[in-house]
């Protein structure tokens, strides 16, 4: 569900694309490394966005899944300005350890405003209530996303199985 909202997403008006900068996988396929390079627009009051001289902002998302463990790891952190503001989100999607039938996730964030031309009390508060009426909305988007899955008949996916490794019924 997560990898519907690639390259974009109607969903989410301020994410107006992204490019795939590398994407490996290991050989036996238990491990994919996807690492993009996101294009955000700039919400914030029209006398900011001419301080600052641009309309769009750049972040760099690594993402590490983990099929053997069944683990999503999202690492994101911004690009443009990075001399003046250090913003870093990360995400972990994993098996609840006492049911395998549901999804756990966690998130936590993190902003350092160095130096923003006078202005890192206002640059803090926009970033904080756009961070924060964006977790709400993440919600509600992998919720679309997993609903369009089941409508598509996709309820399900298996664990990730090693197709080198052989069973007991295989032998």
């Amino acid at each position: 569900a997560y990898e519907r909202r690639f390259p974009t997403c109607p969903k989410i008006p301020v994410f107006v694309g992204c490019e795939i900068v590398s994407d490996e996988e290991s050989k036996n396929g238990s491990l994919r490394i996807t690492e993009r390079r996101c294009k955000l627009n700039v919400e914030a009051p029209y006398i900011l966005k001419k301080i600052i001289g641009v309309d769009f902002v750049y972040f760099i998302q690594r993402n590490v899944l983990d099929r053997r463990n069944s683990v999503l790891e999202i690492e994101a952190y911004n690009e443009s300005f990075s001399s003046r503001v250090t913003v870093i989100e990360k995400c972990r999607y994993f098996v609840h350890p006492e049911n395998p039938e549901w999804t756990c996730f966690e998130q936590t964030a993190s902003l350092d405003i160095k130096n923003f031309f006078g202005f890192e009390n206002s640059m803090e508060k926009l970033a904080m209530k756009q961070y924060a009426q964006n977790i709400a909305k993440g919600k509600e988007i992998i919720e679309y996303f997993i609903n369009e899955l089941k409508e598509e008949g996709i309820v399900y996916v298996p664990p990730w199985k090693d197709s080198n490794e052989t069973t007991e019924k295989d032998e």
